[in-house]
């Protein structure tokens, strides 16, 4: 071998190392972008399945709550319960399902018990007035008129989030929430419900009030849910979210249980079941089936406030807006006037100004992503500012 051949073949060996570690970079960037790819869809597979969990566990309850009124059921605080004493349906799942999901603290740290037992107590005090609230409208209302007024509560969340969870309010929510705002207040000049209903006026509006300041209420709730998340629990996995849905449930359940005793409704109960028209059995099922599908929609609710915000949860619940006022008219007869009809039309026309605003905060997130990747070279540095965005998309 002469001596520029010897020499040719130390600069290739020389070359091979740099050229090995390039093509090492290349296939762990490659990676990290498959598994980056891997989790958005994961992630978003789980937001859909949240979203039909909340719009048929929702459509699903609201109807069998009024079929239960209708047929000759009339305990309020019944019905508050069993909107809420579901959640033992939840523990099979939370056991099956707790070692396929990540339960380590984010900063490693976990909350103190007595924080922890105040966020539980607070957040079920709330709802288990806020679902006697319900309880009455449900009863004074259509059940279309007063799925149509729970639209409200998108725009009482966005009130609460702006305060609480720094939630930014665009002229395209502010357009939003005023069109969710008046396709309720449209409802308070329907003067048809009352004869329709059988109700006198001042039940009807007794409802009316009641649906709204429950929709205020689930607002404020859903607000404060997720500032405990953010700044109590500090925590945003799988068992936390369970945890939040069952500890909040039974503080609420016993909230109702001690109502339903103190009103000494429960003495009307038995005779109730007699004289309910579709008889025994179907009294007790509806009962049964409205407390499982309540459980759904709150396992949806809270899956989409630890995946998103506590505003798109509440949007993705007044998307099935239409979907319960059109079975009201087929299953109870309700009526579906002019009036109605521009409301569901204003409320339909909010949400998609909404959903068109999540659109462009996608889109301006990926583009500062983009740019920050770009920048910084420094995967740690990419990695902090990544970090820093979703705190403050959050």
């Amino acid at each position: 071998m002469t001596g520029d051949q010897e020499l040719q073949v130390i600069v290739q060996q020389g070359k091979e190392p740099n050229l090995t570690v390039q093509d090492e970079r290349d296939s762990v960037s490659s990676s990290q972008t498959e598994v980056s790819h891997s989790d958005k869809y994961k992630r978003w597979l789980r937001v859909t399945i949240y979203t039909f969990l909340v719009i048929s566990g929702q459509t699903v309850a609201t109807i069998l709550g009024r079929l239960y009124y209708d047929n000759g059921g009339n305990s309020k605080w019944l019905a508050t319960v069993v909107q809420l004493v579901g959640f033992p349906v939840l523990f099979p799942y939370y056991l099956f399902s707790l070692k396929t999901h990540e339960t380590t603290p984010r900063d490693g740290k976990r909350t103190s018990p007595r924080n922890r037992v105040l966020v539980y107590v607070v957040l079920g005090l709330l709802v288990g007035a806020d679902c006697y609230l319900y309880s009455i409208g449900l009863l004074y209302l259509p059940v279309s008129t007063y799925s149509l007024i729970c639209a409200s509560q998108l725009a009482f969340n966005a009130f609460f989030s702006y305060f609480l969870n720094s939630q930014k309010l665009t002229p395209i929510i502010l357009n939003s929430l005023f069109l969710l705002t008046i396709s309720s207040v449209l409802l308070a000049f329907n003067n048809e419900e009352s004869t329709a209903t059988k109700v006198t006026k001042g039940e009807y509006v007794k409802g009316f009030i009641c649906t709204v300041g429950a929709s205020a209420g689930y607002g404020l709730v859903l607000s404060l849910q997720q500032l405990a998340f953010l700044k109590v629990l500090k925590r945003q996995t799988f068992s936390e979210v369970m945890d939040v849905i069952i500890y909040v449930s039974l503080v609420a359940s016993c909230v109702s249980m001690v109502g339903l005793f103190a009103s000494s409704e429960w003495k009307t109960l038995s005779k109730e079941m007699e004289n309910y028209k579709l008889g025994k059995v179907s009294y007790i099922m509806n009962l049964v089936w409205t407390a499982i599908t309540w459980q759904v929609f709150s396992i949806g609710g809270t899956g989409l406030i630890f995946e998103l915000s506590s505003l798109f949860s509440n949007a993705i619940s007044v998307l099935g807006l239409p979907v319960v006022p059109i079975l009201a008219v087929i299953i109870f007869h309700d009526t579906m006037n002019g009036l109605k009809v521009i409301s569901m039309i204003l409320a339909i026309w909010g949400f998609a100004s909404y959903v068109y605003q999540q659109y462009l905060d996608e889109k301006n997130l990926k583009k500062s992503q983009g740019i920050t990747t770009t920048e910084s070279p420094d995967p740690s540095e990419a990695e902090e500012s990544f970090g820093n965005q979703n705190k403050l998309k959050s």
